[in-house]
């Protein structure tokens, strides 16, 4: 019996634990701002070829091209090309984009008039609505660009 005693207070000793219990619930509801994006349209300039005579109607060999820029708009001096030997073979490419022109009296919440534009209306409420209540959730949608969004978490943590 003595060998046994020792073990008998082992067997009984009492276990303690850290129990953590968490309880939470939460409504998020969004109604989305208009806004619009606006990508601007770059200047831009591109020659080759071969076989031709170049001029921009006063200088012989001129490849025109791109000058000043005035609003974020570069001058353009255009180039006419002609085939440097009759029933030779020539290429020529030009390619020329204007640029889109920075407005310089724009007032808050306007947009320039740029080549690449998206524009989003904003959001309609309506009905949306959201409660929490002895952590149950009722989410009622809304209008085109709400969001509603219920969220019931329970965690239990033993250490």
């Amino acid at each position: 019996m003595k060998k046994l005693l020792p073990l008998i207070f082992i067997v009984s000793a009492p276990a303690y634990a850290d129990i953590t219990s968490s309880i939470t619930s939460s409504v998020k509801l969004e109604v989305a701002a208009p806004g619009t994006t606006a990508d601007r349209i770059g200047n831009s300039y591109s020659i080759s070829g071969t076989g031709v005579t170049t001029t921009d109607g006063t200088t012989a060999g001129s490849l025109g091209g791109l000058g000043a820029a005035t609003n974020g708009v570069n001058a353009y001096t255009p180039i006419t090309a002609s085939q440097l030997t009759d029933g030779e073979s020539y290429t020529f490419t030009v390619s020329h984009t204007t640029g889109d022109t920075i407005s310089t009296s724009l007032t808050t919440g306007e947009v320039s008039p740029f080549g690449d534009l998206t524009s989003t209306s904003g959001g309609t409420a309506g009905s949306l609505a959201g409660t929490v209540d002895n952590h149950v959730l009722t989410v009622t949608a809304g209008g085109s660009g709400t969001t509603a969004t219920g969220q019931y978490v329970t965690s239990v943590t033993v250490d």
